[in-house]
């Protein structure tokens, strides 16, 4: 996939799709960037889990936090990734290892990759990056 720009219909089709978001790299400090983005998804009723080793155990925004992915029982959908370019690899590689695998992985803004976006579409995974879920949220969805 070419990854400099998406279809609308590609982040269109993942965000009406989806169900159950990990935010990794959640954060508690409202003043975050994650943690606004948590809110917005869990008020257009997505399930939202928080992903922070140094807060598991604790909530975000009323989820219960886990330390990493696996640590979730539940299937998720999309692995939203609140982390620098250079750790993606490592979270795509969690992402692959759950069973079964989520749908889409999605590097937040300036969060990119294109290796590690390419292993993990090899695998059937729709890759999305340096986008904001909500930003296009409201620019595609209304």
């Amino acid at each position: 996939m070419n990854h400099d720009s998406y279809d609308p219909k590609t982040i269109r089709d993942v965000l009406g799709s989806v169900k159950t978001i990990a935010v990794v790299g959640a954060s508690a400090n409202p003043a975050r960037p994650s943690f606004g983005v948590m809110r917005f998804l869990i008020d257009k009723g997505y399930k939202v889990i928080p992903v922070n080793p140094g807060h598991a155990g604790g909530e975000i925004l009323g989820q219960t936090v886990h330390a990493r992915l696996a640590d979730i029982p539940e299937p998720v959908d999309m692995v939203d990734v609140f982390r620098a370019a250079d750790q993606l690899s490592g979270v795509i590689d969690e992402a692959l290892a759950l069973s079964p695998r989520p749908k889409t992985i999605w590097g937040q803004l300036s969060v990119r990759d294109d290796k590690a976006a390419e292993k993990a579409e090899a695998e059937g995974v729709t890759v999305i990056m340096d986008r904001c879920p909500a930003i296009e949220y409201p620019r595609l969805m209304g």
